[in-house]
């Protein structure tokens, strides 16, 4: 065998995994990176099948049922279209600016009209769960905060997600305390169960 051939040989088989891969086309929506907030119930556009019960413990554990859903990676959720509040937090009594899509936006990914009359149940990683109606909702302008301060929002801190409104805005929550203003608001939101009303 002489050099040339050799060499030639070796290259192609080198470089033949990297051809293959080159040819091999993502799904039509499909994004890199794990789920960080899955969508189910009454939903119009599911993109994934039904609960794991072995592999997703957390759902079950926290009583999440589901035959069809809406998962959405980080890179989806990053990408639709933010708005900015800036509330006064309970944490430290200090206003934060908390940027994320409007919920009623995120609904809107798995096919949930803006106007439709369905409850949304908002559930956090440490099983806190809050119900409330997509027209109180929307009326209190309810966003997905992805980052607070222009931070991104994380796991084990406030996020990956957080469910919140700017209550100094809401005539029925202005006027509450610091500590009961943001009841409905869920922190470290993984999964918004969709029923009808």
């Amino acid at each position: 065998m002489n050099k040339r051939d050799f060499l030639a040989g070796t290259a192609l088989a080198t470089a033949w995994p990297l051809v293959q891969a080159s040819n091999e086309r993502p799904r039509r929506g499909a994004s890199a990176g794990p789920a960080v907030l899955t969508i189910g119930g009454d939903i119009g556009q599911p993109n994934r099948g039904p609960l794991d019960p072995q592999l997703e413990q957390m759902m079950v554990k926290h009583g999440v049922r589901f035959t069809q859903a809406h998962a959405l990676k980080a890179e989806r959720l990053h990408r639709l279209p933010a708005v900015t509040i800036r509330p006064t937090l309970e944490y430290d009594q200090k206003p934060h600016a908390l940027t994320g899509p409007l919920l009623t936006t995120v609904l809107a990914e798995a096919g949930v009209s803006a106007q439709a009359a369905v409850q949304v149940g908002l559930r956090a990683v440490d099983g806190y769960r809050v119900a409330l109606s997509l027209a109180d909702a929307r009326s209190y302008r309810m966003i997905v905060a992805t980052h607070l301060d222009g931070q991104p929002l994380s796991l084990g801190g406030l996020g990956p997600q957080w469910a919140v409104y700017d209550p100094e805005t809401i005539p029925a929550f202005k006027d509450k305390s610091l500590s009961e203003r943001f009841a409905l608001c869920p922190w470290g939101l993984y999964y918004i169960d969709v029923t009808r009303a």
